[in-house]
């Protein structure tokens, strides 16, 4: 299990949120998980997984996917466990494994999720796969084509994780936004402007984050557009 203290953090934040009804049932949740930590696989869902689908109805869906990364943190759920999660799970839940990750799983093991997501068009699932695990993790090539999607699709470039230091003397990265650019200003299309802000970071004197790639960011809801299968709870 990794990042508790970040884990904490979140749990006092949430329990500041939430009402005691919604309190008691995730302080049961999470207990259930944490007492399957370590038990053998069985046929049956185990309860806890029961628990983490119904998070949004609990806890609402402003705080679903906080009350989720819990119950997984809680479960110290392995890249099998996230990946099994994630595919039987709706957008809402598939955005909350997307979120856990930075602070469950500290090797590559878990990309397949973050390059599933990255691959639909659920504005909020891109923006949850492009969060602190995937600035650790993907290839300078996958990244750069996250970066673009995110441009494709609306996201915007705030949800990038490390942008600053990962675009830094990027000249690929540049070329890439320009080829973009050209293609939508001969398309007669407006060129984002968070474009433009993405180009400004791959110049050599561009300033680089200090900011630490390995510090995850608080699990949210981007406030971006999407496709309605996200309000599942």
């Amino acid at each position: 299990m990794t990042d508790a203290p970040a884990i904490a953090d979140l749990r006092s934040r949430l329990d500041a949120d939430l009402g005691g009804a919604a309190r008691a049932w995730l302080d049961q949740a999470t207990a259930e998980a944490a007492a399957r930590h370590g038990q053998p696989d069985q046929a049956a869902a185990p309860v806890w997984e029961l628990r983490f689908a119904e998070a949004g109805r609990r806890c609402g869906q402003e705080h679903a996917d906080a009350a989720r990364v819990l119950l997984l943190h809680a479960a110290d759920a392995d890249p099998a466990t996230l990946n099994r999660v994630y595919e039987q799970g709706t957008a809402a839940e598939r955005r909350a494994v997307l979120h856990a990750l930075p602070h469950l799983v500290p090797g590559p093991e878990a990309l397949p999720l973050v390059e599933d997501a990255l691959r639909t068009n659920d504005t909020r699932l891109v923006a949850a796969a492009v969060g602190p695990y995937a600035a650790r993790h993907l290839t300078p090539h996958h990244w750069r084509h996250a970066v673009l999607k995110c441009l494709f699709t609306g996201v915007p470039v705030d949800a990038v994780a490390d942008l600053p230091r990962r675009a830094h003397a990027d000249a690929e990265l540049a070329r890439m936004l320009g080829d973009y650019a050209g293609e939508r200003t001969a398309a007669g299309r407006p060129v984002p402007g968070d474009l433009h802000r993405v180009l400004a970071l791959t110049a050599p004197t561009a300033p680089s984050a200090a900011a630490d790639p390995s510090s995850p960011a608080t699990p949210s809801a981007p406030a971006t557009p999407s496709t309605g299968e996200e309000q599942e709870s």
